[in-house]
């Protein structure tokens, strides 16, 4: 993780355009996506043996997430948190985040609007724990 920073730097200045999204789930809402694939035949395909038993893991990979973001949310390339417990309007918002970042021709934010604050955020901006900051 300490050298993602230094290649993702390079990459920048080379002229790349590094943009990072971390969809955020909440457990609770995790928990109900994994039933409905369990319950539901045509999902049942979507859910795997390593999917229930990361819900019992689920605070050590809320560590070592906030440890990568620690490690890899920098000015040259940071990440961007958006919440997605309903999956369109995360969606919607990282199309509005991308587009806003993104130089192109004949840009007209009125046209894309803008993302949801409440919703998008610098991961070190964005608590999932209450009471939790990441960094």
């Amino acid at each position: 993780m300490r050298q993602a920073p230094q290649f993702e730097r390079q990459l920048v200045r080379s002229g790349v355009h590094r943009i990072k999204f971390w969809f955020s789930v909440s457990r609770e809402e995790q928990r109900r996506r994994f039933k409905e694939r369990k319950d539901h035949p045509l999902k049942q395909c979507k859910l795997s043996p390593i999917d229930l038993a990361s819900l019992d893991q689920w605070d050590d990979h809320n560590e070592a997430k906030e440890a990568m973001f620690f490690e890899t949310d920098t000015a040259d390339s940071p990440w961007t948190v958006i919440k997605s417990d309903c999956k369109k309007r995360a969606r919607l918002n990282a199309r509005r985040d991308l587009l806003q970042k993104l130089p192109y021709a004949n840009k007209n934010p009125k046209n894309t609007g803008s993302p949801d604050s409440p919703m998008v955020g610098r991961a070190h901006g964005v608590c999932e724990r209450p009471g939790r900051a990441i960094l």
